[in-house]
This record gives C-alpha cells, sequence and structure tokens, in this order.
C-alpha cells in the first residue's frame, strides 16, 4: 500500500484535528496516470503465489498477543534478510544505526498521533510497529537498491518504491492499521500490497493476512520479502483485487483498500464476514475530494456504511476502470 498531508498530518499528531490522509506523492501520481492499465489482466485469475488455503491454516497458528521478533534487528539480520529476499543493497553499518536510533522517536510520533484521532492508540497497534522493521521494506524496486535510509523520518512521507507503487507514510498506516481494530482471530485481507508493509503490521496482530497487488513486478518481487523475516502468515498473490480472494472460503473480518475506487466492488462485501469491516476509499482518480468509508456488516448480512475522513490516494486498476457500477 500514499502521500498524507505533511502539515496536517503534523499539526494532528501534536493533538489537533486531522482533515485527511493520502496516498501518493505528484511525482509518483504522475507516473501511474501514465499507465493506468495495469501489466495483469483484469480478470479473478491472477498468479497465486500463496501456499492453499488449507496449507496456510495448518501454517497459522491464534497468538493472544503481538508477535514480536525472537532476535534484536541487527545489521547482519538486516543483511541476510535482503540476501534471502533477493534484493541487493548498499546501506553501510554507519546507515543502518542512523536508522534505528530514529526509530523511538517515529513511534513517539505514532503514539501521539493515534492519542489524538482516537483518544489513545492501540498498544498492539503500538507494538506492531515496534515489531515490524520498517527500514527492510524501503526498497527502490525499479532500481534494485535499498533506500532504508528513509525510513522512520521526522516528517512523514510516502516514498516511491518502483513501478508506480508507493510506501505510504507511517502515520497513515498507523490510522489505517487501529481504524481496522484488528483482533488476534482475525483473517484481512489487504487489497493493493505495494511495500508489504501494511500487511506485515497487520500479520503481527491478527491470525492471517493476505494480500493481493495488481502490478506484477512488485507483486512477484514483494511476496519474496515476508518468510525472511519469519512472517509465515502473510500470503500474497498477484491478480486484481476487485474480485477479492474467493478462495478464501471462510471470508475476511477486514478487507482493507490501499487505492481509490469509484465504488465499492459487490465481490467484497459478499467475502466480508458478519460482523466484517470493509475500509476503502473511494472517489475519482487523480482528484480531490476522495472519502475513506467504513462499511460493516450485520450478522443478518445487512450492510451499513459512514464517511470517515478526506483521503488521497492512487486509483484502483483493472476491472474498477472496466465494470460498470451496480445500479
Amino acid at each position: 500500500m500514499t502521500r498524507l498531508n505533511r502539515r496536517t498530518l503534523l499539526t494532528a499528531a501534536a493533538g489537533t484535528a486531522l482533515t485527511g490522509l493520502a496516498a501518493c506523492d505528484e511525482n509518483t501520481m504522475k507516473s501511474v496516470q501514465a499507465r493506468l492499465n495495469p501489466t495483469q489482466a483484469a480478470g479473478g485469475g491472477g498468479v497465486a503465489s500463496a501456499p492453499t488455503q488449507a496449507a496456510a491454516a495448518a501454517a497459522s497458528a491464534v497468538s493472544q498477543t503481538v508477535r514480536m521478533p525472537g532476535e534484536t534487528w541487527t545489521f547482519a539480520r538486516f543483511n541476510a534478510a535482503m540476501e534471502a529476499s533477493k534484493r541487493p543493497h548498499t546501506i553501510t553499518e554507519a546507515q543502518f544505526t542512523e536508522i534505528q536510533a530514529r526509530k523511538p522517536a517515529a513511534i513517539e510520533r505514532i503514539k501521539a498521533y493515534l492519542d489524538g484521532r482516537f483518544g489513545a492508540a492501540d498498544p498492539n497497534v503500538l507494538k506492531a510497529f515496534e515489531s515490524v522493521p520498517r527500514d527492510y521494506f524501503h526498497y527502490a524496486y525499479a532500481s534494485q537498491d535499498s533506500t532504508a535510509w528513509q525510513a522512520y523520518e521526522a516528517n512523514p512521507k510516502p516514498w516511491a518504491i518502483g513501478h508506480g507503487s508507493v510506501l505510504s507514510d507511517y502515520l497513515g498506516q498507523a490510522y489505517m492499521t487501529q481504524l481496522a481494530a484488528p483482533k488476534p482471530t482475525d483473517v484481512t485481507l489487504e487489497i493493493g500490497t505495494g511495500s508489504g508493509f501494511q500487511s506485515s503490521l497487520l500479520s503481527r496482530i491478527v491470525r492471517d493476512a493476505y494480500t493481493i497487488e495488481i502490478i506484477e513486478p512488485i507483486g512477484r518481487a514483494v511476496d519474496q520479502i515476508f518468510a525472511p523475516l519469519g512472517y509465515d502468515n502473510v500470503h500474497g498473490k498477484v491478480g486484481d483485487g476487485y474480485f477479492g480472494w474467493p478462495e478464501v472460503t471462510e471470508g475476511f473480518d477486514t478487507i482493507m483498500l490501499t487505492c481509490v475506487a469509484q465504488y465499492a466492488p459487490p465481490e467484497l462485501f459478499r467475502q466480508l464476514k458478519p460482523g466484517g469491516k470493509l475500509i476503502i476509499p473511494i472517489g475519482q482518480p487523480f482528484r480531490r475530494g476522495q472519502v475513506l468509508y467504513v462499511y460493516t456488516k450485520d450478522a443478518d448480512g445487512r450492510v451499513r456504511s459512514r464517511r470517515d475522513v478526506g483521503v488521497f490516494f492512487i486509483p484502483m486498476t483493472g476491472a474498477m476502470q472496466t465494470q460498470a457500477k451496480p445500479a
């Protein structure tokens, strides 16, 4: 899965109201606008790289606490994980040390922001941010080099990762994660894998985190980064998120889109469990006025909706651009 309005966010982190979230910077927006037709043909097939549902369930387990790493995140571990994920880098040990020194302040920034938005930050969301090494997800896939030196910046912003995709800024991801209110028994689906960071965050709290990416070079590359961190409950595939992931027959407790849709795809409501939540930006591509909507599904299947905050995300591609809006 962005550009948040930085002045607005920093004001919000200080305790005042947030007026909106956003999902890409202007350069990325222009890049994506120039290539609206994705590399993956529209359709529900996709190229699955996840295990079968049965195998995924067998590998998963409910954790009553946030999954914290068993080892300290060191330069040696960073190197090993980068090599295992087949991503060359030029980060030095001195740079790595500087990056880690910025992390505590970033966590405090997240806490202050969530306190201001929700009244109190969810301790599990903060622990998930502590657990996941964000610097590992800063990577330029087109040029094949790590941009970890960008991580934990004092002025939160999105960062391009290549092929028209971005790593969302961490305050926006914190907001979306707490809005989802993830629980240990949950199964989640993210539409728009991007860097893989959002689903990695969720995976530290929920039972299983599924994620779909329509941009094939990103989807294939990012699918290799979870295993080196031991994230065996993240399941990714390349495909069109418009159709969800129907092979996961139990459905999803949360479905989260990190791209703007012109309407909510009907198939996603069918895959939402009773009591589940669909979090989706709705609006016109590359235009202001996009709004984050939260749909909830009652036990009897009735769907309710509410407007949340103003947003600005890059567009959902594929079938969203060819399918007529349901009557």
